[in-house]
């Protein structure tokens, strides 16, 4: 399943920063990808909708979040982590 999660997040921020999903690479931070603040919300936003999960995300204060977006393997671990909870 992380492989899947992985593709999707790709996906999901390939398509808020016009690019291709193989042109997002892991290392990558949003601001990298050309993503800005109000689409930083709208990736949590589709995020949440894809895997039916609720990230502990504040917009107003990103750094005092619980959830990494530092970078794409960053996003995914954390993803993962609020999906594995789930089914816990």
């Amino acid at each position: 399943m992380t492989m899947d999660v992985h593709s999707k997040i790709k996906e999901i921020l390939a398509e808020q920063a016009l690019l291709l999903p193989e042109e997002v690479v892991d290392t990558a931070s949003l601001l990298d990808l050309g993503i800005d603040s109000l689409g930083v919300v709208e990736v949590i936003f589709a995020i949440e909708e894809e895997f039916s999960i609720s990230v502990p995300f504040n917009a107003n204060d990103p750094e005092a979040s619980n959830f990494d977006i530092s970078s794409v393997q960053a996003i995914t671990a954390a993803v993962q982590q609020l999906l594995t909870k789930q089914f816990d």
